[in-house]
């Protein structure tokens, strides 16, 4: 089976050309990137489609997944910006997946397209759904019986004075995942049946909080839905095993949200459960949510719960 890492980011040439032409965050700066977040320094080779392939081989996977992260801050921008944006990625990516050999696909930005394995989306749009009227991302997602990743959007802000950099990564964008899991659970499914949904970093460490939840008198075998899936960008042993415990084994991916960081803990934690732990979450999780007619899927057995 084909062995995947489900949560990467690239940006194309022609991506990185109009970020590059920008006078306002988000914006390329030579090495840096600015959002309205501040300034970070990256490294253009790191979206270099052969480098990432190789990256691929010297990790043992076949296929990286690629998503535009809504954490660049696109969705709060003017539409005709945004629009623009996201299209100058939606076709460079398509040459750099038709370039691949297969070992590259991707997943569109706020829509369906053909093409595209799925449709990436930012936590807030969860919350939006369940509020708004039933004509956004999750509509349209959830009309074609299709696959939604949800991950984490820009912060609002900078980090308030005396805080450390790392505030918004640790404590705003698993807030954000946690709030729209929570949204999702608590009236999604109902909304949504036919959604196949993925949840980065597991949820913000959403089975963290299922305690609680059975205090406030919620059943937590109605959260077990063979259609809900978590990432494992950014986790480690202890976080992955918590996950397992709540959920099973059958709704975690490796994913390693690359090149944001280094994926080599998050991979070595997932192979550290052994061979068989390892192949649920990096070939059997992902052949079943990106084809619902593999074995095991909900849909092939006639309906989500």
């Amino acid at each position: 089976m084909t062995r995947v890492d489900l949560h990467q980011h690239l940006w194309p040439a022609a991506f990185v050309a109009a970020l590059s032409r920008r006078c306002a965050a988000p914006l390329l700066d030579g090495d840096w990137l600015v959002t309205r977040e501040g300034r970070f320094r990256v490294d253009p080779a790191d979206h270099d489609p052969a480098r990432r392939i190789a990256g691929l081989d010297a990790a043992g996977l076949d296929l990286a997944v690629l998503s535009l992260q809504p954490s660049l801050g696109l969705e709060q921008l003017p539409a005709e910006q945004r629009v623009g944006l996201e299209q100058a990625w939606i076709d460079g990516i398509r040459e750099v997946v038709d370039g691949s050999g297969g070992r590259l696909a991707a997943l569109a930005p706020g829509r369906v397209l053909a093409g595209f394995l799925g449709t990436s989306t930012g936590a807030g749009a969860v919350l939006a759904d369940l509020a708004g009227p039933a004509d956004g991302v999750l509509a349209e997602v959830d009309a074609v019986g299709g696959v939604l990743f949800v991950h984490p959007e820009a912060e609002p802000a900078p980090p308030a004075a005396g805080r450390p950099d790392w505030w918004n990564w640790l404590v705003g964008y698993p807030g954000q995942m946690q709030a729209a899991y929570l949204a999702w659970v608590s009236g999604g499914r109902q909304r949504r049946p036919n959604l196949r949904i993925v949840f980065a970093l597991l949820a913000g460490g959403a089975p963290f909080q299922h305690e609680r939840l059975a205090h406030r008198g919620v059943d937590l075998r109605s959260l077990l839905d063979p259609d809900v899936y978590f990432d494992t960008a950014s986790y480690g042993r202890r976080s992955i095993e918590l996950c397992i415990e709540a959920f099973g084994i059958e709704c975690l991916l490796y994913g390693s949200d690359q090149p944001v960081i280094d994926p080599g803990p998050t991979l070595t934690a997932v192979r550290g459960f052994g061979d068989a732990v390892a192949r649920f979450l990096t070939e059997q999780n992902p052949a079943r949510l990106l084809d619902p007619r593999q074995p095991g899927s909900s849909r092939q057995q006639g309906g989500s719960t």
